[in-house]
């Protein structure tokens, strides 16, 4: 019996077959562990940390503990250090983001040509995104070293002073942790959009230049809209990571000097980690979560309307 004419068995309330019954379990037992997997490694602790946000739980005042309510979140809309944070990780995002996206695209047109050693420079281009994030630190660190790395030669031409490390005056931390991360992350964005240009079709080229097409033209209506895509893929999961980013900033900076390189996750971590505050770092975390969210969501609804326009 196939399952459409077991459909009206069921319905005039004969109980079908033990074989059918089985066999219509069958999927749900299949995906079982790994619904069980995902309630317990993230629904349980997107829930925790949402019930947390509304107790006091700071581990160095353990009288306080209790049920809260909403002072955390209080707490947290006069904290000026949150509102700071929150200013630079939007900062740092968009611009880090964007030069990362401008950069990689360049470099992916370039690596699409043929030319002697491709191989090779794809290699070269494509490693920095191979190493970790602890050693890409440290790479930098050295290379800001005020007595021997990049910050000496820099102070000879008048770009900070002799001895100054360039992480910890605040006319140059920012772009100092910015040029650390393009280098990493650049690569992200030319591997992906590499992957789509080797997907168009060289007629098109051909054709575009039979009608006289200049280079900017032929990127325009060639090239673009077969890697925006990607692009757009790309660029949210960039976005992304970077909003999440911990490791280089608190690694070359800890948030300093001043507070001048504090995201909020950074932010988050300080708070629930070092002053073991979890119930504030808690409703922080939400805080995060509800804006990374909204960004996102804001930014694929933007990107699905420019390809209804398109339509």
């Amino acid at each position: 019996m196939s399952a459409t004419t077991a459909e009206p068995i069921r319905r005039r309330g004969f109980p079908l077959p033990r074989r059918l019954r089985s066999r219509a379990a069958h999927p749900y037992l299949l995906i079982a562990p790994a619904v069980v997997l995902v309630v317990v490694f993230l629904l349980y602790p997107v829930l925790s940390v949402f019930w947390e946000s509304l107790r006091h739980h700071n581990l160095t005042r353990p009288l306080d503990d209790g049920f809260a309510g909403l002072d955390n979140y209080r707490k947290m809309l006069s904290d000026g250090l949150f509102w700071r944070s929150l200013r630079f990780t939007g900062q740092w995002v968009v611009v880090e983001v964007g030069l990362q996206f401008v950069l990689g695209l360049a470099l992916a047109l370039v690596l699409n040509r043929t030319f002697v050693g491709r191989g090779m420079a794809r290699a070269l281009a494509f490693s920095p995104w191979a190493v970790s994030g602890i050693l890409t630190t440290t790479i930098w660190i050295l290379l800001y070293n005020p007595t021997a790395g990049i910050g000496h030669y820099l102070a000879s031409v008048g770009v900070g002073e002799y001895g100054t490390s360039l992480l910890s005056d605040p006319g140059t931390t920012f772009w100092a942790v910015i040029l650390a991360e393009l280098w990493k992350g650049i690569p992200f964005f030319a591997i992906l959009i590499l992957a789509d240009l080797q997907s168009v079709p060289t007629e098109l080229y051909e054709a575009a230049n039979v009608d006289g097409a200049g280079a900017l033209r032929k990127f325009s209506a060639v090239t673009w809209p077969h890697i925006r895509r990607a692009v757009i893929v790309a660029t949210l999961l960039r976005a992304v990571w970077e909003f999440n980013n911990v490791d280089l900033l608190y690694t070359m900076t800890a948030g300093g000097p001043a507070d001048s390189t504090t995201t909020l996750p950074l932010y988050v971590a300080r708070t629930a980690i070092h002053d073991q505050n979890f119930g504030y770092g808690s409703a922080l975390t939400v805080a995060a979560f509800v804006v990374l969210t909204f960004a996102s969501l804001v930014y694929l609804r933007i990107s699905s309307m420019s390809f209804e326009e398109d339509k």
